[in-house]
C-alpha cells in the first residue's frame, strides 16, 4: 500500500510562502504566508548552529564556532532549537493533517521543496513532541523542482540490486596534502571495520580517479558512492566535486594549483549517465536548494538518470575535527558508521525510508545519551532527493 504522501513547497518572496497538497488530492492545495519577521530569528539561530560559514567566516572559523559553542553538539540546546524550528516553520494545518494520518495507523511521507532561506532546515530532526522527531512519525525526502525531475528527455536509470557499485572513497586531490583543506576526510580506517570492507572493495585514497575514469565507470553502474570534498561557489552551477583531476584536465572551473575541480556545469554540459542511486558524503553536496536556480550537483545527477540522491545540507565535520573541538567528545569515530549507513540505505528498495530509519535511531540515541557521536550535526545534515521517472 502506498504511503499517504504530501508535498510541501516553500517560496521566498519577502515573506515565506508555503503550500502543500496530498498526492491523492492534488486539486486541493492549501497555502499559508509566514511573515519574514516571525521566522527570521529561528533561521538565524539555525545558521549560527551549523558548521557552514557565515558571511565573512572561513571554513575553519565556522567549524570552531559550531563545534565549540553551537547547540547541535549540546543536547538541551539542540532540543530547544529543534522545537523552535518546528513551531516556527511547520504549518499548524499541515501538522494537524499529518497527525490525522498517523492516528489512523499510517506513516505519511513528507516531500519537502525548500526555498533558499530554508535550505538548511533539518526537517527530519524537527522535534514535534517529547522525544519525538519528524522521522519518528513520518518519512521525509526532498522534492526536486519540477523542471528538474520532469526535464525533457530525462530517463531514470534502472536499478539492479546486484549491479555494479562505483565507490570513490577519499580520493587524493592533486597538490593537496592530507592535512590541507582538500586533504583526507576519513583519516585512518580501522582494520576489519565495515568501512574497511568498503575500502577493500573500492580502494581508499586513490590517485587515479579523474572525471574521465569516473564517467566511463558510471555508465553501467547501479549505485555511486562518493566520500570526499564538495565546495560551493557563488551560484549552483559552480558547485565543485574534487576528484583526482589535474590542472590540465579540460573543464569549466579554473585550476586550483595542480588540480581542476569537476563542477555541476561540467556535469550538465557533458553526456554523463548516472546510476539510479547516488550518495555524496561531502560538505554541502546538496547545496542546490540554497540558490534560486535548480542547477547544482543534485540537479545534474537527477537530470542524468539518478532517482535517489543522498546529499548534505551543511559542512560535514571530520572525526578529527569533532574530537578536537567538541567539549566532552569521547574520541569515538562516527564518520565511518555514517558512510556505511548511507551506503547501505542506497542499496535498499526504498532509500528514503532506510536513511530515515538510521536517522531515527541516531535521534533516539542522541536524546537518550547526549553523546556527540550521535549529534545531529552529523545525521541531520543528510537528506534524500527523490525524483521517480516522469509519468507518461
Amino acid at each position: 500500500m502506498t504511503a499517504p504522501t504530501v508535498q510541501l513547497t516553500m517560496v521566498d518572496a519577502g515573506d515565506l510562502y508555503l503550500s502543500w497538497r496530498w498526492e491523492h488530492a492534488l486539486d486541493e492545495p492549501r497555502a499559508l504566508v509566514l511573515p519574514r519577521e516571525l521566522i527570521q530569528g529561528a533561521l538565524a539561530e539555525l545558521a549560527a548552529a551549523t558548521p557552514s560559514p557565515l558571511p565573512g567566516e572561513t571554513a575553519e572559523q565556522a567549524l570552531t564556532r559550531a563545534l565549540t559553542q553551537g547547540p547541535l553538539v549540546d543536547r538541551d540546546r539542540e532540543i530547544a532549537l529543534a522545537e523552535l524550528l518546528s513551531r516556527t516553520l511547520l504549518p499548524h494545518g499541515l501538522a494537524t493533517e499529518l497527525n490525522a494520518v498517523i492516528t489512523q495507523g499510517a506513516r505519511p511521507h513528507l516531500r519537502i521543496r525548500p526555498s533558499p532561506s530554508t535550505a538548511r532546515v533539518p526537517w527530519e530532526a524537527l522535534r514535534v513532541d517529547v522525544g519525538q522527531r519528524t522521522v519518528h512519525c513520518a518519512d521525509v525526502s526532498v522534492l526536486p523542482p519540477a523542471t528538474v525531475r520532469n526535464a525533457p528527455g530525462r530517463l531514470v536509470s534502472a536499478f539492479d540490486p546486484q549491479g555494479t557499485v562505483v565507490g570513490v572513497l577519499d580520493p587524493r586531490v592533486p597538490g593537496f596534502a592530507d592535512a590541507s583543506a582538500l586533504g583526507s576526510v576519513l583519516g585512518p580506517v580501522a582494520p576489519g571495520s565495515p568501512l574497511d570492507a568498503l575500502a577493500a572493495a573500492h580502494g581508499l585514497r586513490r590517485d587515479d580517479l579523474d572525471r574521465a575514469t569516473l564517467q566511463s565507470a558510471l555508465v553501467d553502474a547501479a549505485r555511486f558512492l562518493y566520500v570526499g570534498h564538495v565546495t560551493t561557489g557563488d551560484h549552483a552551477l559552480d558547485a565543485r566535486l574534487h576528484l583526482c583531476c589535474t590542472a590540465d584536465t579540460p573543464g569549466q572551473a579554473r585550476p586550483i594549483g595542480a588540480h581542476r575541480p569537476l563542477t555541476a556545469a561540467d556535469l550538465a554540459l557533458a553526456p554523463w549517465r548516472f546510476p539510479n542511486r547516488v550518495a555524496l558524503i561531502a560538505c554541502e553536496s546538496g547545496g542546490d536548494t540554497r540558490f534560486a536556480e535548480p542547477a547544482g550537483l543534485v540537479a545534474a545527477l537527477v537530470r542524468g538518470g539518478a532517482e535517489y540522491v543522498v546529499s548534505t545540507r551543511w559542512t560535514l565535520p571530520t572525526d578529527s575535527g569533532m574530537a578536537h573541538l567538541v567539549p566532552g567528545h569521547p574520541g569515538t569515530p562516527a564518520l565511518p558508521d555514517v558512510v556505511v549507513a548511507v551506503d547501505a540505505a542506497t542499496a535498499t528498495p526504498d532509500p528514503v525510508t532506510a536513511l530515515n530509519a538510521w536517522q531515527r535511531d541516531q535521534a533516539t540515541r542522541w536524546e537518550a545519551t547526549g553523546d556527540p557521536v550521535h549529534s545531529p550535526v552529523l545525521w541531520a545534515a543528510f537528506s534524500t532527493s527523490w525524483a521517480p521517472a516522469p509519468r507518461a
